[in-house]
């Protein structure tokens, strides 16, 4: 697409990037009010909500609902948190459904018609969700080796022979400490930013080629542009959802890691 609009005199269009990210709040006096938190806070509504139906109408015979919810809750509990965590996992279960279903529905706004943005698409919400995991894990970590335990437990691995200590045990910290958070955050915003703006350039682009250029070729080359933007979407619903379950699934890694006997 972008060597398509190379080739078409574009005056007046304007490509996407950053800048497309940047929306004004509701409210001047509220300046942290925006679109984001708007949609963070219709999520956590639509989640409470969602789980709440599934947990009060339980029959023996399941609706298509109580189905729905069940298959959920049964991928998160088995195939996240009892296959990472091991016998302790059951604790952790409302840990990771929330985080799933929060992450999920976040990321799923950016195909929703009236939202076409995904929440973690700005920096702040996806460092938020990392700082909160790098917190829990720390804690469980803690609360279950001490914390001269549990930092002896991280940075230095058994087995290491004390020669080898000076190059591990700040190799270690490096790895635990500071590359978890920063990766788990990135990971989740880079897809969500540049998903959004693939989407942007072939919508918009497609649009201006249809209806604001005047070459035949440009129009069908606008059709084609907004037809292929739907597979574009279709794409981003399989990797938002994927970016959820990943997002989870190293929560879960790494809180079996901090509790675990041997490192």
């Amino acid at each position: 697409m972008s060597a398509l609009l190379a080739l078409v005199p574009m005056e007046g269009f304007t490509s996407p990037g950053v800048n497309s990210f940047d929306v004004p709040p509701f409210f001047e006096s509220v300046p942290w009010f925006n679109k984001y938190m708007l949609q963070g806070i219709v999520s956590v509504i639509l989640i409470m909500a969602f789980w709440l139906v599934m947990a009060r109408k339980r029959a023996l015979v399941p609706t298509k609902g109580q189905f729905i919810g069940e298959a959920a809750y049964g991928f998160v509990r088995n195939t996240i948190a009892r296959d990472m965590i091991g016998h302790d996992y059951k604790k952790y279960v409302p840990l990771l459904i929330a985080l799933f279903s929060f992450v999920l529905v976040n990321n799923l706004w950016g195909v929703f018609p009236l939202t076409l943005l995904p929440t973690a698409s700005h920096a702040g919400w996806a460092y938020g969700l990392a700082g909160l995991v790098w917190i829990i894990y720390n804690v469980v970590g803690i609360a279950k080796h001490g914390f001269g335990g549990y930092l002896k437990h991280t940075v230095l691995p058994p087995g290491v022979p004390k020669f080898m200590w000076p190059v591990i045990i700040p190799l270690e910290f490096f790895s635990n400490i500071i590359v978890r958070p920063v990766t788990l955050s990135l990971r989740l915003f880079a897809n969500m930013l540049a998903g959004h703006l693939l989407v942007l350039l072939f919508v918009l682009g497609g649009e201006y080629l249809l209806l604001h250029s005047e070459p035949i070729v440009n129009k069908v080359a606008g059709v084609f542009s907004l037809l292929f933007s739907l597979v574009i979407f279709g794409l981003e619903i399989f990797v938002q959802s994927l970016q959820a379950y990943i997002f989870t699934v190293l929560t879960a890694q790494y809180i079996s890691s901090a509790a675990a006997e041997e490192h």
